[in-house]
């Protein structure tokens, strides 16, 4: 049976005493993993002085674990800059945010390299890789040169904006005209698939019939739309369980009888936090019959805050909320509290299930898990209410139980998020019931089964004379194909 080899960014290496990453990546990828035979590769988290010659192997709980070390101007160059002060807000549609330099892209590019010279001296001829994310683009173009056939797939975890956006970033084709060098490609949304789609024809690609692969440059590409998901029973089972922990008690004794708006979100331009803090102010500044019987719950780990721009949204954040509740609060309620701190996944499972509203309003977001892992940790006979922007992946399945809003229109956020905590518990569990359904059919074990089966699907003999002939080819079917269709070219674009 072929390994499974996932690579990424960063490895979540469990710890000794057991404990694993809660992050959506980990959990996706070790979803994959867990009832098949691989390794997860990636950056170890570490910065050395001297680069590692071999990867670094261990096991933990059946799963094998290859980390290598970067060194400073690695992580500088190649995490720091590129991928996180030029893919991440162009691929968010903030191109106005971007920051090129070409000391940064060469670190990109050496890192990436790197990780294939590293990934080359583990894999072999059957197996079967998955990367994943923007951080890593172009590794399979890098392996593909080192002579490597195996079957590669991408997921994206974060937004493919349309070609116009894309064609912003200086040596595009280099970069993420390389996806073309995956035999699959996952997306997060149908949207984000058309796009980048549009992106290749724009690059000269020929779309089959059913628009779920195109040819260029010798090569077939199949795309997919797999929306990532969670793991909806665990997570409810989780949440149930955190409401009997002393920490949920002490939680609710301070609230009292008021009810609970909570936001969860990394301090990121993305999630659109300043926009969402102006829409609770325009609440309680138009309903004041809404003081002192309303708490908003805004948890906001900070991250990057060694990049102005996160540093510049943290000061804003701060102020405005401490204005917020110097307006608007009393010696017996402050109507927002503004916590920068992580908690454990436990933690939040339980915060889930006491909140009365969800504010996940997003200006663009890949999926955005909290979303979902709200819906999961409900009490389904007095669940909350989920208000969702329509910028967020997790729209296109959550849209038939959330109230949809615009993050851009302060007014209508108010609007929505007052007829949130006022809707009745019927229209409560018929929306809950709905999203519920959709989570519970198309959890994390089925993403990571759809994305796999499609990139594993053999090839069938009968292809190869369809193919010569031009005829469409089913997007499932072509893996075995490409791999003889010049995988060792230079795929300029």
């Amino acid at each position: 049976m072929s390994r499974l080899i996932v690579v990424s960014n960063r490895v979540a290496v469990p710890q000794a005493n057991g404990k694993v990453s809660a992050g959506g990546l980990a959990v996706a990828v070790n979803a994959a993993l867990k009832e098949r035979s691989g390794i997860w590769f990636g950056w170890s988290g570490k910065i050395t002085e001297q680069p590692s010659e071999r990867p670094a192997i261990s096991s933990r709980n059946g799963v094998k674990y290859a980390v290598v070390d970067l060194k400073e101007d690695d992580y500088q160059e190649y995490y720091n800059g590129f991928a996180n002060r030029v893919l991440w807000p162009i691929l968010h549609y903030r191109v106005d945010l971007a920051e090129f330099h070409r000391s940064d892209l060469s670190g990109y590019i050496r890192v990436n390299r790197n990780f294939a010279e590293h990934v080359s001296k583990i894999i072999e001829d059957d197996d079967i890789l998955w990367v994943h994310d923007y951080h890593m683009m172009p590794l399979a173009r890098y392996l593909r040169e080192r002579g490597h056939k195996n079957r590669i797939g991408f997921f994206l975890h974060i937004p493919m904006p349309p070609p116009e956006l894309i064609q912003t970033l200086p040596r595009h084709g280099e970069i993420i005209g390389s996806l073309a060098h995956y035999d699959l490609l996952g997306f997060q949304t149908e949207n984000d698939k058309e796009n980048f789609g549009r992106y290749l024809e724009s690059r000269g690609g020929q779309a089959t019939a059913d628009r779920k692969a195109y040819d260029i440059g010798g090569r077939r590409v199949r795309v997919g739309a797999f929306p990532v998901a969670i793991e909806t029973e665990s997570f409810a089972r989780r949440a149930r369980h955190a409401m009997r922990t002393n920490f949920m008690k002490d939680f609710k004794a301070s609230l009292g009888d008021k009810k609970m708006v909570l936001g969860v979100d990394r301090l990121d331009y993305s999630k659109g936090i300043p926009n969402r803090l102006e829409a609770f102010e325009t609440l309680l500044r138009t309903t004041p019959e809404w003081h002192q019987k309303v708490t908003f719950v805004q948890i906001t780990p900070k991250s990057r805050t060694e990049v102005p721009e996160y540093a510049e949204m943290d000061r804003y954040v701060s102020t405005k909320a401490g204005q917020i509740n110097g307006d608007y609060g009393h010696v017996s309620w402050t109507p927002l509290r503004y916590v920068n701190r992580t908690y454990s996944r436990s933690a939040l499972a339980g915060l889930y299930r006491a909140a009365d509203v969800a504010m996940v309003t997003p200006l663009r977001d890949g999926m955005n898990l909290v979303a979902k892992e709200f819906v999961a940790a409900q009490d389904p006979e007095n669940p909350g209410v989920l208000l969702l922007s329509q910028f967020a992946g997790a729209a296109a399945e959550m849209g038939g139980g959330a109230l949809m809003v615009n993050p851009h229109e302060t007014e209508g956020v108010a609007a929505a998020l007052r007829r949130a905590l006022e809707m009745p518990l019927a229209e409560r569990r018929e929306r809950h019931a709905r999203m519920m359904a959709v989570l519970t059919d198309h959890d994390i074990d089925h993403w990571a089964q759809s994305f796999l089966d499609a990139l594993t699907e053999p090839g069938r003999p009968e292809l190869d004379s369809l193919l010569a002939r031009g005829a469409p080819l089913r997007a499932h079917s072509s893996a075995r194909i490409t791999d003889r269709q010049g995988l060792q070219r230079p795929l300029e674009m």
